[in-house]
């Protein structure tokens, strides 16, 4: 069984209600299919009723067991935006403006998870990750505990011995630009409890550079062994170590010669990049010459399940994330 056969599975087990705001792309559609054929979800789809059954039938996509949501024919709209207005009323919200962002499928979506109408919420087909996240900050808030929200992929590579038999977390790698030192000790906590919820496996955390062990002096990989001891203060339990490059993080020969005595032992299945530009290209490349399954970005540390699609996705990309957001709606 596939990871995302396995995901699917645990979604079963206890079926949460997502919701999708972009009912107007036709992979989402197609991906709630999916997630309803299979029943691991229940859907809303957010928008015109009329045009997203339009779209569904002239596209044979079968979407008879979603609910679909018009926000402003929906009896609670008010009850919405006024709720909205009592959360922003001291960031300088009005009334008139909570209603007009409640017309945004987005924003509206946002406010069913909010307001227990629903358990999480996947966009990002056709919205920007800002586009995403802001309401998602604005309205849900960052989890307790939390310092940062931070974006990861969820790789999953076929026929690799490395990381927990090919499936690796790669952070961050769709929000934070530059971390600084304690950003990057807070994503891998993060990226950290995201592994091992989702994988089930225990995680080993690896803080990548271009120097391993100090062969490399650079603000760049200072930075990243600063990392790696506040992660270590912060969570001593956790397997983990840095500087490291990648192979000494993945590849236990090469550890060995590199890193000798890491806890990691060059099995890491968390994989932390010091900036945005390592991770995002890191996780393409690893698509795309690797034939990786990558799902995300997956989104860490807000107070409910909230996940960004890359505006690339597929159907059944879609579809992967909304069960992958159900079993992280079960912890909720």
């Amino acid at each position: 069984m596939s990871f995302i056969d396995e995901i699917k599975q645990r979604a079963k087990q206890d079926i949460k209600t997502i919701v999708l705001p972009e009912s107007d792309d036709i992979r989402v559609i197609k991906g709630a299919a999916i997630a309803l054929k299979e029943a691991y979800a229940d859907i809303i789809l957010v928008g015109n009723k009329e045009k997203v059954s339009k779209l569904a039938e002239e596209n044979g996509v079968d979407i008879s067991k979603a609910k679909i949501v018009d926000p402003e024919l929906s009896d609670k709209f008010s009850s919405y935006a006024n709720a909205f207005y009592e959360l922003r009323k001291a960031k300088g919200m009005t009334l008139e403006k909570a209603k007009e962002l409640m017309r945004d499928t987005v924003y509206f979506g946002m406010m069913m998870v909010k307001q227990g109408d629903a358990d999480g919420l996947v966009s990002g087909a056709c919205h920007s990750t800002s586009d995403t996240l802001r309401p998602a900050l604005q309205i849900l808030k960052t989890a307790p505990g939390t310092k940062l929200v931070s974006a990861f992929f969820l790789m999953v590579v076929p026929n690799c011995a490395y990381g927990a038999n090919g499936t690796f977390i790669f952070a961050d790698s769709g929000l934070n630009e530059y971390p600084d030192a304690d950003s990057l000790s807070e994503i891998a906590i993060s990226s950290a409890k995201s592994f091992e919820q989702l994988v089930g496996e225990q995680p080993r955390v690896a803080m990548l550079s271009y120097s391993t062990y100090g062969s490399a002096h650079s603000p760049l990989t200072e930075k990243v062994v600063e990392a790696t001891k506040l992660l270590k203060e912060k969570q001593p339990n956790l397997i983990a170590d840095g500087e490291l490059q990648l192979d000494a993080a993945i590849v236990p020969e090469i550890a060995a010669s590199k890193a000798p005595g890491s806890p990691v032992e060059g099995k890491a299945n968390v994989l932390v990049f010091p900036d945005l530009d390592a991770g995002n290209i890191g996780y393409k490349l690893v698509q795309r010459l690797a034939k990786a399954e990558a799902y995300g970005p997956l989104c860490q540390g807000i107070a409910k399940p909230v996940n960004d699609l890359s505006r690339g996705c597929s159907a059944e990309d879609v579809a992967g994330v909304i069960a992958i957001t159900s079993v992280q709606g079960q912890k909720e």
